[in-house]
């Protein structure tokens, strides 16, 4: 986990004690096993032909800014308001496999990459499977020398605060980002004691030891799914991005009712 003052906060369960540990051995049947689940959890990469020929060539793909959006309302965003020009080429997919992804058995949608078109150095991915744990690390270390902006959702249920938050406030931004991070925020930090959690703590404390520019922008929604209210939220944070990224200020009725739900402003039902 990531914190306030992005420390690296372990998780140890003292269920076994550790002399009973040493007594533990584990005979080639229990070695093996373990192998194949560690080789079976692997984050894997397959990009398209273009990209392959530059990584075959010797070259690292070039990318000056990656955006990644983790969750339904930041990575359906994303394809309502910025993917759903023909401005961008779908590059790649990342597969992996764990209790509660189907991400490696075929499922190619959880998580995409894509490329600008005009500037091929700009990245999206958007993330909609669960990441494990042991697997978290993994997949932040895949990324490197670039500035990084994450979209991530989260409850407002997991919010602290010390006032009263009524209905209306939310959805609502926060932000936690490295040292290296010297440009604007859209919104305030995160207070304390509110952690980050998850693949955003996780590709935030990479990029803080690698002295990458990263941010991390949470999403406080008090709708669990896919909401356009919530999706507008993130409207400020890819404004603020520059030219490149271009929001469509009107999608589709259509577009918008394929993928999300939408709030009646009388009441607390969706339509």
């Amino acid at each position: 986990m990531a914190t306030f003052f992005g420390e690296v906060l372990s998780v140890y369960s003292r269920a076994v004690e550790e002399d009973d540990e040493e007594d533990l051995e584990e005979d080639d049947e229990d070695v093996q096993i373990r192998k194949e689940l560690e080789e079976k959890r692997e984050v894997h990469l397959h990009w398209g032909p273009e990209v392959c020929d530059v990584l075959k060539s010797g070259n690292k793909l070039p990318c000056s800014l990656f955006i990644l959006a983790v969750g339904h309302n930041a990575s359906r965003f994303l394809s309502v308001y910025v993917l759903a020009s023909d401005m961008w080429d779908t590059v790649g997919h990342a597969s992996m496999w764990n209790e509660r992804s189907r991400a490696g058995s075929g499922d190619r949608s959880s998580c995409v990459f894509y490329r600008h078109k005009d500037e091929p150095s700009i990245l999206i991915c958007q993330l909609t499977c669960y990441v494990a744990e042991d697997q978290q690390f993994q997949w932040a270390e895949k990324h490197r020398d670039l500035n990084v902006t994450v979209l991530s959702d989260s409850s407002v249920a997991d919010y602290k605060s010390a006032d009263y938050l009524c209905g209306s406030s939310a959805p609502f931004l926060r932000s936690l980002h490295t040292d290296a991070f010297s440009g604007p925020s859209v919104c305030p930090a995160l207070e304390q004691p509110n952690i980050l959690a998850g693949l955003p703590a996780a590709v935030l404390n990479h990029c803080q030891v690698h002295r990458i520019p990263a941010i991390v922008y949470q999403c406080f929604s008090d709708v669990i799914g896919a909401d356009s209210v919530t999706m507008e939220a993130h409207k400020p944070v890819l404004a603020n991005l520059g030219k490149s990224i271009k929001l469509n200020p009107s999608p589709s009725s259509d577009a918008l009712h394929k993928i999300v739900r939408s709030r009646d402003p009388q009441s607390n039902m969706y339509i």
